[in-house]
């Protein structure tokens, strides 16, 4: 390839280049538009400029214009208004898709001669949510991120070769900055503008290259199911993902589908990256790294992308071989303490999914009466099984049990939620707070919509139950099935939403129940109202039979 480097970018175009499609742009167009954009930001005086954009190649345009006109750049993780109140005594201009901020095209202004930048002036803050969950600002200067791109090259350069780069990570955190836009600039990839969130996006967008290569989360990974033809993604060059953990099936099935295994990235806004593995347990640093620990064991981290003489205090536990390779052994912030006795929750979390019922666990402190630990879980298909043939108690009792040969009884959760699956934020994480809230909030009583649409006034929704209803509990404990009195109740709450129905319940006609409905069922529900008659038509149909149907009568005020 072609190799540009990062303080180069302004300083020749190359219109053979291509940058992205849809719409297309190369390497010309973009030094004309970044330059035209450094001259409007000079124009207005912008000295310290917030950008926030869902294109990336107008993230390119934005930062390198941002950069050649002396400015410092600014990447909220997201535009809500707490985060824009934090940050706007900081910055002077917010550049964003957002309708009453500022955009590219009102910058453009003739445009500044090209140059090269300054490694060291150019500066780049990143948004980040710290272990406690306060907002954290994290400075970069562009030798560091170049230090990075270069590096990430000489491992994987040629395996990519003209590799189109398609992401499904946001470019507003480091790793999908530096995968999706910082790296494919300099190496003369192209990538794809948008962010894709679902599997069959990037599948869609994958067979429209001859080479291409993932940029993804392992929440996205864990989701890409037998739908998708995987004999035709398998020419996929190379699968990066970062941001989280990888659950080993989900590796190993990528493994068997792809050919290859993932190459999974550890680093954090703070430290850039750190290590890298492919199919094996160990993490092997990357060149330059250099780590040692402190006396907790926690891992120190000294490289080519952290300023110079500076060593990062990471929170990760970690084991480190003789030969530099090392094993991660948990969150060392995620000790906590009940009764004066120090509890690891990823050690407890291990030993839960661990058990064949579970496929992911979390766990929290909850604060009520007196300390104890919950558990939020996401069941496997025997987990699920155990729970709809035996009850929610049956499961967790077991559980308990299991966790028993692993820890003192004081550090055995006392509260469980069972999740369809962990509401991971759009890092791939879960922050220790959402934990804590998810297991002091009340157990569901209403199904989750994944789906609905409406043809000719009949409305269909794709519904799953939740596991963790708290209606199973008394209905009934030891073989948990949707009550009768809940699906109407499920069926008139929707169609008073979706139909906009305003009369009161006035009785019910034909009601049949023929299939029952158990936790972690997906059904489909059918609505229809007849507003001569006054009646909403319903019925639940699994994909086989159909579940209950029946009509419910209003009385006079409706839609």
């Amino acid at each position: 390839m072609n190799w540009i480097k990062l303080e180069q970018l302004l300083l020749k175009a190359v219109p053979a280049r291509a940058i992205c499609a849809a719409p297309a742009l190369d390497h010309a167009q973009l030094c004309e538009q970044a330059l035209s954009v450094a001259a409007g930001l000079q124009a207005q005086g912008v000295k310290r400029l917030a950008v926030h954009l869902e294109d990336a190649a107008e993230l390119a345009v934005a930062l390198l214009g941002a950069w050649r006109a002396g400015a410092s750049v600014l990447l909220p993780a997201n535009l809500q208004a707490q985060t824009r109140q934090r940050w706007s005594a900081e910055v002077d201009l917010w550049l964003t898709d957002h309708p009453d901020d500022a955009h590219l095209q009102d910058l453009y202004q003739p445009a500044l001669p090209a140059a090269e930048l300054d490694l060291d002036q150019c500066c780049l803050s990143l948004c980040t949510s710290g272990s406690s969950g306060e907002p954290k600002r994290i400075d970069k200067t562009l030798r560091q991120m170049a230090n990075e791109v270069e590096a990430l090259e000489l491992l994987w350069g040629a395996d990519l070769g003209e590799a189109c780069i398609i992401g499904s990570v946001a470019t507003q955190h480091i790793y999908g900055l530096l995968f999706r836009v910082l790296w494919p600039l300099c190496a003369g990839r192209p990538f794809v503008r948008n962010q894709l969130a679902f599997p069959e996006d990037l599948q869609r967008a994958s067979r429209e290259y001859p080479a291409f290569a993932w940029v993804a989360s392992p929440a996205l990974l864990k989701r890409m199911g037998d739908n998708l033809n995987w004999p035709a993604l398998s020419d996929v060059r190379r699968v990066f993902s970062s941001g989280g953990a990888l659950p080993d099936e989900a590796a190993q099935s990528l493994q068997q589908r792809l050919g290859q295994w993932p190459t999974e990235i550890l680093g954090s806004s703070e430290t850039g990256g750190i290590a890298w593995r492919q199919g094996q347990p160990l993490w092997q640093p990357f060149v330059g790294v250099e780590l040692s620990q402190d006396n907790d064991g926690a891992l120190l981290v000294a490289s080519p992308y952290l300023p110079a003489g500076h060593i990062e205090h990471t929170a990760d536990a970690a084991r480190i071989g003789a030969d530099g390779r090392f094993e991660l052994l948990g969150r060392l912030d995620r000790i906590v303490k009940l009764e004066e006795k120090r509890i690891s929750l990823p050690m407890l979390e291990q030993a839960l999914v661990a058990h064949d019922w579970v496929a992911e666990a979390r766990l929290g402190v909850v604060q009520e009466n007196r300390a104890s630990l919950g558990a939020l879980l996401v069941l496997s298909e025997s987990g699920l099984f155990a729970l709809r043939e035996h009850g929610r108690r049956s499961l967790t009792e077991s559980l308990r049990k299991h966790l028993s040969q692993h820890c003192e009884a004081l550090a055995l959760p006392r509260r469980w939620r069972l999740l369809r699956q962990l509401p991971l934020n759009s890092q791939g994480k879960l922050p220790q707070a959402d934990v804590e809230a998810l297991l002091l909030a009340p157990r569901p009583k209403a199904p989750e919509v994944l789906n609905q649409s409406e043809t000719d006034g009949e409305w269909s929704l794709q519904l799953s139950v939740p596991a963790d209803l708290a209606y199973f509990s008394g209905h009934f404990p030891k073989a948990p099935v949707l009550p009768g009195v809940v699906q109407v109740e499920w069926a008139l709450n929707l169609g008073r939403q979706l139909l906009n129905l305003t009369g009161a319940f006035a009785g019910m006609e034909v009601l049949k129940f023929q299939q029952l409905v158990r936790p972690g069922d997906e059904i489909q529900l059918h609505l229809r109202f007849d507003p001569e008659r006054s009646k909403l038509y319903f019925a639940y149909r699994n994909d086989t039979a159909t579940c209950s149907s029946g009509r419910i009568l209003l009385g006079a005020a409706h839609a």
